[in-house]
C-alpha cells in the first residue's frame, strides 16, 4: 500500500496504473468530427531510488480519417501540412496500433494492471484518443477509458500556474517556444512537468520523516 515518502514500485504507486503522457495534435476541438493528425506517448519508470522518469517516446502522424473536419485555424497552430509527401503518416487503426504495443509492453513490465492516460488539459487527448479507438474499431485499448492525471491540476497546484510553458518554467524546466505544439516535444515535457511534481511530493516527505526521527 503507498505511503508518502516510502519507496513504493510502480505497479504499487498509482493504484496499479501505469502512467502515460500522451498528446496529440488535431484538426479542430471536436474529437467526433475533427481529424487526429499526431499522438505521442512517453512511458514512464521507476529508478532504484523509487523516483519517476521518462523512459520511451512514441509517435506517429496520422492520416485523417475520411470525412473528417480540419480547421486551418489548427493548423496555423500545430503547423502540419496534413498532405505534405513526405510526412510517412499512418492511418488510424496502424497507428493506434503502433502506439498501443510499447504502452502494453511498459505495463507488463512495470507489473501494472492498465496505463492511465497523463496530460495538460488531459481530457481532450483521451477524447480524441478514444474516438480514433472507436472509428478503428481498436477492442484492446490499454488506456483507462475515462480516466486520467491531468498536469493543469498539478502545475496549479505544486506552481500556482496551469499554462504548459509557465508551468515547466516554474519547475525549473528550460522551454523552447520554437518547439511547442509538437505533439513529442509537447509530450516529453508534460511528462518532464509530472514527474517533477511528483518526484518534489515524494521528496517533501521524506524530508518531512527524517526531522521527527529520533
Amino acid at each position: 500500500m503507498y505511503e508518502p515518502g516510502t519507496p513504493t514500485p510502480m505497479a504499487e504507486r498509482f493504484r496499479g496504473f501505469l502512467p502515460v503522457v500522451v498528446d496529440v495534435e488535431t484538426g479542430g476541438f471536436n474529437p467526433a468530427t475533427d481529424a487526429l493528425l499526431e499522438i505521442a506517448a512517453v512511458t514512464l519508470r521507476m529508478d532504484e531510488g523509487g523516483r519517476i522518469e521518462p523512459d520511451e517516446t512514441i509517435s506517429t502522424h496520422v492520416i485523417p480519417f475520411d470525412g473528417a473536419n480540419i480547421e486551418p485555424k489548427s493548423l496555423e497552430v500545430n503547423g502540419i501540412d496534413p498532405w505534405h509527401p513526405l510526412r510517412a503518416a499512418r492511418n488510424e487503426h496502424d497507428a493506434l496500433s503502433f502506439l498501443f504495443q510499447p504502452v502494453r509492453r511498459a505495463v507488463r513490465d512495470n507489473g501494472c494492471t492498465r496505463a492511465i492516460l497523463v496530460g495538460h488539459n488531459a481530457a481532450f487527448d483521451l477524447n480524441f484518443l478514444n474516438a480514433a479507438v472507436e472509428r478503428a474499431g481498436i477492442r484492446r485499448n490499454p488506456f483507462h477509458p475515462f480516466s486520467f492525471l491531468d498536469t493543469v491540476s498539478f502545475g496549479a497546484l505544486a506552481f500556482g500556474q496551469t499554462v504548459l510553458a509557465r508551468a515547466a518554467r516554474a519547475a525549473g524546466l528550460e522551454w523552447d517556444a520554437g518547439e511547442a505544439h509538437s505533439a513529442v516535444y509537447d509530450t516529453e515535457m508534460t511528462a518532464r512537468l509530472f514527474c517533477t511534481v511528483v518526484n518534489q511530493w515524494e521528496a517533501l516527505h521524506t524530508d518531512s520523516a527524517s526531522s521527527v526521527s529520533p
